[in-house]
């Protein structure tokens, strides 16, 4: 069975293993790296999920297949742009997919967008992953034209789903 819920403050030894496989598994589909952040100390993991679990601004999520820790997304409404909400670090373990997991996180970002009453959901795809963009396509999400330098040779285009307001 699969379910979706919010990550707890202590639960960092899990979103730190799972975020570490997930730049293992696909290097290419996120702006930071294994390398960079294999090496941050255990408070700096601790920190960063205990922030954004306690924030009603951020919604780290935890995908779970038979209750075991299967995938990971972190929604996010910026301070400088509060009429927006951004999807992060989608990524669902290898043996748990073909699910429905991938589904069930971005629904959950964008109802909880709908929540806090933003005009707009946005998510940054890596150019080239087509796999990637039609999954987003299915959900409403249209490329905006705009891309952005990652890092070396790897760049991301915006994707953006606007929510009706009614």
């Amino acid at each position: 069975m699969a379910s979706v819920r919010r990550f707890a403050p202590d639960e960092w030894r899990t979103y730190r293993d799972l975020r570490l496989r997930a730049l293992q598994d696909t290097p290419d589909a996120f702006g930071s790296t294994y390398e960079r952040e294999a090496v941050l100390a255990d408070d700096d993991w601790r920190d960063r999920l205990a922030s954004g679990a306690s924030s009603p601004n951020q919604l780290p999520l935890l995908a779970l297949a038979d209750d075991a820790p299967a995938g990971i997304t972190w929604g996010r409404i910026a301070d400088e742009e509060p009429d927006a909400a951004h999807i992060y670090s989608v990524w669902i373990a290898p043996e748990h997919r073909d699910r429905g997991l991938g589904h069930v996180l971005i629904q959950s970002v964008i109802d909880w967008a709908r929540t806090r009453e933003v005009r707009v959901v946005r998510l940054d795809v890596t150019v080239g992953n087509d796999a990637a963009v039609r999954f987003y396509r299915r959900f409403g999400f249209v490329e905006t034209g705009e891309r952005q330098h990652l890092r070396a040779e790897l760049w991301s285009e915006v994707m953006e789903l606007v929510l009706d307001p009614g």
